[in-house]
């Protein structure tokens, strides 16, 4: 399985798609689903859906993952041609200097750098100093306003970190939005194992504007009504010296589930998932001899906060992968883990009983 997973991811992350502009990626993954002859359609926000009829006794079941992925947006050219931009999601400022980037503009992808003062002129202050993204600048090479323009870049053009693969030693990947490209190729297999397989009514979501406002595949559920909502995301890998307090979860230990998550920075909302489906989890990892991680992290919040605040409520649960280095150019994960997270998935369904008690009492 980990051939197939390495294809798919390494095609994806070569896929720009920041918030709000993932067509290309839902482009990709729609031309599977369609050799597949799984039939698919998407939303008016851009969420991708795919549908598995199945037992109507059993609970239905919305799995999902999010295509797009941080960046930012212009918005300035300046008149010597340098480009000013905008943070869009949780853009890590001490990652951004002197890294390539992908503008993504109106006839086509125009490549630039973000500028990083010559380390010779820097003075003592500014060596310690992390710029914040609306201080940086991005050259083109065009030289001049009218250039840019001329190039189809605009205010409002899309910037992403220019896409890279990076293939570790053994079963690990690593470059550009790993997070969420290794979930989309985890959801893309779950999709190929269960096609004309009986089971619970499946729906495979890929959703957009995770990165944004979390808000997308709520959009996407409250069309959808599951009963069940499964998340497919990164979990801090905590197998590092700068991570080993977080907690334990181990890069090629295997997939993860969250017992707690909590953003703490506002939004006031995280997810404590549903018993029953931890326990469910708990027993196919069992069955299947599968090692199964688990965090309980605050700082980190994901769509699915929201999911389950819909209708009657949504039984819910976060699962994924561990993966370093998140929100960078470099993020990392083990194809071994989102193999396992594929066959937990699928195991999972199998063991969904007809009327399985979602009511917490």
């Amino acid at each position: 399985m980990t051939a197939g997973l390495r294809a798919d991811l390494k095609a994806l992350m070569a896929v720009p798609g920041l918030s709000g502009h993932e067509e290309r990626v839902a482009a990709w993954l729609r031309a599977q689903l369609d050799a597949l002859g799984l039939p698919n359609r998407t939303d008016r926000l851009g969420n991708l859906i795919a549908t598995i009829a199945g037992d109507p006794a059993k609970p239905s079941v919305m799995i999902f993952t999010h295509m797009d992925q941080l960046g930012f947006f212009v918005r300035k050219i300046e008149a010597d041609g340098l480009i000013r931009v905008e943070r869009m999601g949780g853009v890590s400022e001490r990652a951004m200097a002197a890294q390539e980037v992908t503008l993504c503009g109106t006839q086509g992808d125009i490549a630039g750098i973000i500028m990083n003062k010559a380390h010779h002129a820097t003075t003592p202050e500014e060596k310690y100093k992390v710029l914040t993204a609306p201080e940086i600048r991005i050259d083109t090479g065009h030289g001049s306003k009218a250039a840019v323009e001329a190039a189809g870049i605009r205010i409002g053009t899309p910037v992403v970190y220019a896409p890279r693969v990076i293939e570790l030693a053994g079963e690990r990947i690593a470059g550009t939005s790993v997070d969420d490209r290794a979930g989309c190729a985890a959801l893309l297999a779950l999709a190929r194992a269960r096609k004309g397989r009986t089971g619970p009514t499946l729906h495979l979501v890929w959703s957009v504007q995770e990165e944004f406002n979390l808000r997308g595949a709520a959009v996407a559920a409250q069309n959808l009504h599951p009963d069940i909502a499964i998340q497919i995301d990164l979990m801090l890998a905590t197998d590092t010296p700068d991570m080993a307090d977080r907690g334990e979860m181990v890069m090629g230990g295997g997939p993860g589930i969250s017992l707690y998550s909590f953003h703490g920075r506002g939004t006031l909302n995280g997810v404590i998932p549903h018993p029953a489906l931890v326990s469910l989890m708990e027993q196919t990892a069992d069955a299947l001899s599968l090692p199964l991680q688990r965090s309980a992290q605050v700082g980190v919040l994901t769509d699915l906060s929201y999911v389950q605040l819909l209708g009657d409520g949504v039984a819910s649960i976060d699962v994924g992968f561990p993966m370093r280095h998140s929100h960078s150019t470099v993020e990392c994960c083990d194809l071994r883990d989102l193999a396992g997270l594929v066959r937990l998935l699928d195991g999972a369904l199998d063991r969904i009983p007809a009327g399985m008690k979602l009511e917490r009492d």
